[in-house]
């Protein structure tokens, strides 16, 4: 198949895969006349892609599951190195949910010290004439750095 038939097939574009070309992702066999030609094997390769890359990886970490499927896999993940990149890929998402599991701490802690100084305004003073608490507006000081 020609260039704009596997871009239409795959949902992408003749750039996105003149792209990956030039990465050295896919490879075009070329006809008398300098046509690029692909196959359903150059499709299934650019679909793994695009499924790697809606889960996030990087072009880059899609090139051991294009190898492993090159080299004759049934399926990308099916090679040592894929496996490696699923690993530090997970690895990266802890991480990530763990810096959003502090953020959303803080900011628990946050609203909970923001209800509790609502309420203290909305208590009339034990002293009529007394002074007021001052509001407190934490969000005003420097969030503590996050880890």
């Amino acid at each position: 198949m020609r260039i704009g038939e596997l871009a239409e097939r795959a949902s992408t574009t003749t750039r996105t895969l003149r792209y990956y070309e030039a990465r050295g992702l896919l490879h075009a066999e070329r006809t008398a006349n300098g046509h690029r030609t692909y196959d359903e094997a150059d499709l299934r390769l650019l679909r793994q892609i695009q499924v790697l890359q809606r889960f996030g990886f990087e072009l880059e970490e899609t090139r051991p599951f294009v190898e492993c499927l090159r080299a004759g896999h049934p399926a990308g993940d099916a090679c040592p190195a894929s496996l490696q990149v699923y690993r530090r890929k997970l690895a990266e998402l802890d991480a990530c949910i763990a810096q959003l599991q502090d953020v959303r701490e803080q900011v628990s802690d946050q609203l909970a010290r923001a209800v509790e100084a609502m309420h203290e305004l909305a208590t009339p003073a034990a002293e009529p004439g007394g002074p007021q608490a001052s509001p407190r507006c934490e969000l005003t000081h420097a969030p503590p750095p996050m880890r």
